[in-house]
């Protein structure tokens, strides 16, 4: 069975169920015309299952569909899973390369 992913718009974050109970997330910040995704987790006994991508991949078509705001990956798993995806470039507020560099984790670099 794969997982849902639902926007959770009060709590400003995109929720990964699997069945009846919640193993990930995604959360953002809002400014003016941004998304800002600040952090990511999926929990330890769900992970290396390709739940994050799903989570990622759902977040983004709703940014997309859903609203005019351009994304600014601050997590290092967002950064690296728009880095991994040109596809979803057209959304970020600046470069690729722009948020590769301003990533914290040394990792987003290589």
């Amino acid at each position: 069975m794969r997982p849902k992913v639902i926007h959770n718009q009060e709590a400003h974050r995109y929720e990964l169920w699997l069945e009846d109970k919640r193993i990930g997330l995604a959360d953002y910040s809002l400014m003016p015309g941004e998304r800002h995704f600040v952090h990511t987790e999926v929990d330890p006994d769900q992970q290396n299952k390709g739940f994050a991508a799903d989570l990622m991949r759902e977040a983004l078509a709703d940014v997309r569909a859903n609203s005019k705001d351009k994304v600014v990956p601050v997590c290092s798993y967002v950064v690296m899973y728009m880095k991994r995806h040109p596809e979803t470039h057209d959304l970020l507020k600046g470069s690729i390369e722009e948020a590769v560099a301003a990533c914290r984790w040394p990792g987003a670099r290589g």
